[in-house]
């Protein structure tokens, strides 16, 4: 991908990608009881939270996997890519310190709340997108532009 394709967004198999990424890693976390794959899903996600899509394996893989579906996509704003994968990591970060405490179903309702959220997403509502729009329709209204 070029520079000038980065810029406009991350393409929309990318986007499908890192869903599916959730919903089939968390649900087979749960089915197996395998706590760890939940930390391995916090653990991929975690570096495009903190530095964005450069750091994204996700990311990377799909921009090479994808290469020409990506060329024409639909594309998704990183900001709100990034508000998504900050919510999926918090929500994973808390499973991971609840599995720490001895808090296993605390930890599983947390991890199925963010495979949840992506089976809705893949059905065509991004809960996490309403949010982000929420969000920033609040800080329009108490600070302005």
């Amino acid at each position: 991908m070029t520079s000038v394709e980065n810029a406009k967004g991350i393409p929309m198999p990318v986007v499908t990608l890192n869903r599916v990424m959730l919903l089939a890693g968390i649900t087979v976390a749960i089915v197996l009881q395998q706590p760890l794959i939940t930390t391995a899903l916090f653990l991929v996600i975690l570096p495009a939270v903190l530095w964005g899509q450069k750091a994204s394996l996700v990311f990377l893989v799909g921009s090479r996997l994808f290469e020409k579906q990506n060329r024409t996509a639909a594309s998704e704003s990183p900001k709100l890519m990034r508000f998504n994968n900050s919510i999926a990591v918090i929500l994973l970060g808390l499973a991971q310190i609840a599995f720490l405490l001895k808090a296993p179903l605390a930890a599983w309702i947390l991890s199925a709340v963010v495979a949840l959220a992506a089976l809705v997403a893949l059905c065509g509502f991004c809960f996490g997108c309403f949010l982000f729009y929420q969000f920033n329709l609040q800080r329009h209204k108490l600070f302005g532009k």
